[in-house]
């Protein structure tokens, strides 16, 4: 763990930051810079758990004066790993490391609890080290005996390489767990290994956990998991049955659900930011009466004079605001600015969002683009601050395969901004309101669309770009919409509501 900032101060929060803050622009981290830079009267530390130094730059923020304290970490840096050495490990202790497992490979759907040993720090740190899950007797037999039981039809190769990638970086995130300061509260902003962490720290200290789902963490991996490539079913044809997930693949989709019931269990509360979502959490376990629902909110005053500088007549501009990853569907938006440029050949798609995430998806959208010979017409403008994007764009969009509430689309509404957006998360409940009577009666502020379906979008848009009345009616609910529902004043005084009934 490295201290980048320690002013030996009280943390009133503790927040766990897996891949964001204060690294990666936007999103999540735009969230978590705002709930610091807003509740200024509590001091805020950040655990930064990222995947391995080299994927990160330099910060990307401005650290406002109450983050007392950031340090940084990451799961996959193998610099620092253990060189291989014969050991044996305690074979009692051990036992709990295939209960462990079986409690992740059995217990998914059963309202079983860990056992108390293996939520204590103790238990990673003194009594079993990562080096015997590495390289003890112990460990090898065990990992031969759920081969030969569950996976006989995988190379046990690749079936040893996954069990170790799965588990090691549980120690990692333990260590971490003993080492950061004393808080009065740890909050993490999603499941995953940084839930998992202040879950750990949360039962260690003896604090309250609260846990905000932006997305659907354990959905998200699953669709990632689903589709990548670098895990590659080599059964046989006759091994496999119509639409049976391979059983490594299948290892990774049950770690992360797994993992994501034992962050639920160990959350004080969870909050979800649309109901559909806070559904969704119940589904794959979490408890009824601990989830609520607190949406984002925007500074509807700082985006006024965007407002105002925009011109009179709706520029031709499609502006997707995000990252150029495959969860973005980015593809989706080019092949969709080419029905658009055959009807109106002005017409600009701009691509406004960091492109260093994913290079080779970069580098596949880019020969799309030439492709459909939309060099003209296409642009990735990397990162921009949206202030400025805004008053020259005529559609925000969105082509996400998954969301959770997309702040983006709020900060364009108040920038006066329709959306076009894809069916994923709550971009229908922004897009054609949906909290109560209310918000519905305020009517459409822009089109939902069908996922991966470029006619459905290239429609929409060119209707909304050629229909001035329809698209100032769109921009009227969007600015009602966000000045009644979601101003960030709202957001940030629930979060305060929480974290005094979480201490009381």
């Amino acid at each position: 763990m490295i201290e980048l900032l320690n002013q030996n101060k009280k943390i009133d929060v503790l927040l766990i930051a897996e891949g964001t803050y204060p690294y990666i622009r936007g999103g999540v981290s735009t969230w978590i810079h705002d709930l610091i830079t807003g509740i200024s009267e509590k001091n805020f530390g950040v655990v930064f758990l990222g995947s391995r130094p080299e994927d990160y730059e330099r910060i990307k923020y401005k650290l406002p004066d109450n983050l007392v304290y950031l340090s940084v970490d990451y799961l996959f840096n193998y610099e620092r790993t253990i060189m291989p050495h014969e050991r044996n490990a305690n074979k009692e202790n051990f036992r709990y490391i295939e209960t462990l497992h079986k409690w992740f490979k059995e217990n998914i759907d059963k309202n079983v609890d860990l056992p108390e040993k293996i939520k204590k720090l103790e238990f990673y740190l003194k009594e079993v080290k990562e080096e015997d899950f590495l390289f003890s007797r112990e460990a090898w037999n065990f990992i031969i005996d759920m081969y030969t039981e569950y996976a006989e039809e995988t190379p046990f190769i690749d079936y040893f390489w996954t069990i170790r990638n799965i588990h090691a970086p549980i120690w990692v995130v333990a260590k971490i767990a003993s080492q950061v300061p004393d808080c009065d509260i740890v909050h993490s902003p999603s499941t995953g290994y940084a839930g998992f962490l202040a879950s750990l720290i949360s039962y260690h200290k003896k604090i309250p956990f609260v846990l905000t789902e932006h997305g659907i963490y354990t959905r998200e991996r699953k669709i990632d998991l689903l589709n990548v490539d670098w895990l590659v079913d080599k059964r046989l044809f006759f091994q496999r049955d119509l639409g049976e997930v391979d059983h490594i693949r299948n290892l990774w989709i049950r770690f992360f659900e797994s993992i994501g019931k034992f962050i639920y269990h160990a959350s004080k509360i969870i909050i979800s930011l649309f109901d559909d979502a806070r559904k969704i959490q119940i589904s794959y376990g979490a408890d009824p009466d601990k989830c609520i629902v607190i949406p984002n909110g925007v500074d509807v005053e700082g985006y006024s004079q965007a407002l105002k500088n925009r011109p009179k007549e709706i520029p031709r501009v499609i502006t997707l605001l995000g990252r150029v990853v495959p969860i973005k569907d980015i593809k989706t938006f080019i092949k969709a600015m080419r029905i658009v440029v055959n009807r109106l050949p002005q017409a600009e798609g701009w691509i406004v969002g960091p492109t260093d995430e994913d290079p080779e998806y970069f580098e596949e959208c880019k020969r799309l683009v030439e492709v459909y010979n939309l060099e003209n017409n296409v642009k990735f403008l990397g990162f921009q601050n949206p202030k400025d994007i805004f008053p020259k764009t005529g559609i925000l969009t969105l082509t996400s395969i998954s969301e959770g509430m997309p702040l983006v689309i709020l900060e364009g509404f108040a920038a006066g901004l329709p959306a076009v957006a894809t069916d994923v998360g709550s971009c229908r409940q922004l897009i054609y309101g949906g909290l109560n009577e209310e918000d519905i009666n305020i009517g459409k502020a822009g089109e939902v669309v069908p996922i991966a379906n470029p006619e459905k979008l290239a429609n929409a848009y060119i209707e909304l770009l050629t229909d001035e009345e329809k698209w100032n009616a769109y921009q009227k609910s969007a600015l009602t919409r966000v000045n009644k529902f979601y101003r960030k004043e709202q957001f940030l005084e629930n979060y305060r509501k929480i974290y005094k009934e979480v201490l009381t």
